[in-house]
């Protein structure tokens, strides 16, 4: 029942009000008790992650405000067994069911979409909204505020909407919006936890039921709200023509992430080049790819680009990837013998892979010395390439110098001109 603030302030004035208080405040002591202590169970006995219902300290979830919530539900029954009447506790649900929005639509946005800048205002709009709506409540403004909304209306699709129409449908909107963006993170989570060879498969499920969820969610929201859908018809169409003319690029990114993720001809984890930009695939979303560079440089790279232009692929048959490297040395060498000597180095070097083994070739002659090119394989790309042939080339520097092996350079006379030459 709502009331007036002239009769709030005749309930708060009654007898055993700081009774009420009291017990008040221990219910929701104790709750808050109970939830951290959950928390700390739960980070103690695994990999602890912010959740929606927890939060990080486990006041800071949805699951305070709702425990709270009906602790005092509960206290407001049994008050009358206590001989209190109810005042404090009238007060404080409304606030709760406030808080328990707000911290429900918190979590999720960040759970969701965990970088978007764009959440925080929703989360600030949510709160505003929220607290507004406790204090029309608590207040008893909130019928002569409903019934002017009521008044507004106007006609859409042949229908009358009223302005609380529309409020009453946005609001069921995030309410589905928001349950349903719950259920896709937590769903999206299961699949992804723990899979190593199928990751590609389950990041295609995930986001195909988070689209399959928000569809849904929607066109439930839209029903519960009141609002023929029919009359969405106009504007569904001229979605459609935005679409394919204004949305086009965005429309070819989100069908193209599909397409990768199915044809798996990119994977989380595979080594690429695209565009000149080398690196470990990160990430795949609908939209775009995040490529991460072994210098901890990151690419967003659309996902477009990845279907029309070349990608090399180091890992997407074979893993192994061959690297070379070249050196001189000088004429009159037994470059015979030296190959089998340097092959057999190459052998004792980390990373360097004994099948296919490495090979040493002749590449030609040079002005200075013989060119011989070295071959060797690695299965680890993702590791970086340049450390690999540094080690190389040291091994390769130390044997010609344990086997007396010069390294020829140029060796350039300048000729000085006697003094008044022409």
């Amino acid at each position: 029942m709502k009331m007036t603030w002239a009769q709030w302030e005749g309930v708060l004035a009654q007898p055993g009000i700081l009774r009420e208080g009291a017990i008040l405040l221990a219910v929701l002591a104790s709750v808050a008790l109970l939830c951290w202590w959950w928390a700390r169970r739960r980070e103690a006995s695994s990999d602890h992650a912010a959740s929606v219902l927890l939060g990080e300290h486990g006041i800071d979830g949805a699951l305070f405000p709702t425990a709270a919530w009906l602790g005092t539900a509960a206290l407001k029954w049994s008050m009358p067994w206590l001989g209190l009447q109810p005042g404090l506790v009238r007060l404080v649900m409304p606030l709760l069911l406030s808080l328990l929005a707000i911290r429900l639509v918190a979590r999720v946005l960040r759970a969701a979409w965990p970088q978007a800048g764009w959440a925080h205002a929703v989360e600030r709009s949510v709160s505003w909204i929220a607290w507004g709506g406790s204090v029309l409540w608590i207040t008893g403004l909130w019928p002569v505020v409903w019934a002017e909304l009521e008044s507004l209306k106007w006609k859409m699709g042949g229908k009358p909407v009223s302005l609380a129409n529309l409020l009453e449908a946005g609001f069921w909107v995030v309410v589905v919006m928001v349950v349903a963006l719950w259920l896709s993170a937590a769903i999206e989570s299961r699949l992804l936890r723990g899979a190593t060879d199928n990751l590609s498969s389950r990041k295609i499920a995930a986001n195909l039921l988070k689209a399959l969820l928000l569809f849904a969610g929607l066109m439930v929201a839209l029903t519960i709200a009141g609002i023929d859908l029919t009359a969405l018809s106009v504007l569904g169409g001229a979605l459609g023509v935005g679409i394919g003319f204004g949305l086009q690029k965005l429309a070819a990114n989100y069908v193209s992430g599909f397409v990768i993720l199915a044809e798996r001809s990119l994977r989380i984890g595979d080594m690429v080049k695209v565009d000149g930009f080398e690196g470990r695939v990160a990430d795949i979303k609908t939209r775009y790819t995040v490529i991460q560079a072994l210098n901890g440089r990151e690419s967003v790279v659309p996902n477009e680009l990845l279907i029309t232009q070349r990608v090399e692929n180091y890992s997407l048959a074979d893993p192994k990837v061959s690297v070379s490297t070249t050196v001189q040395v000088a004429y009159g060498t037994d470059v015979e013998r030296l190959m089998a000597v340097l092959q057999q180095a190459l052998l004792q070097v980390p990373r360097v892979l004994p099948e296919p083994a490495p090979s040493v070739l002749l590449n030609g002659f040079a002005a200075d010395g013989l060119e011989l090119f070295i071959v060797f394989w690695i299965s680890d790309p993702e590791n970086g390439q340049s450390s690999v042939r540094s080690a190389v080339n040291l091994a390769i520097l130390r044997t010609l110098q344990e086997h007396g092996v010069e390294i020829p350079f140029p060796q350039r006379v300048m000729h000085q001109r006697p003094t008044g030459a022409p």
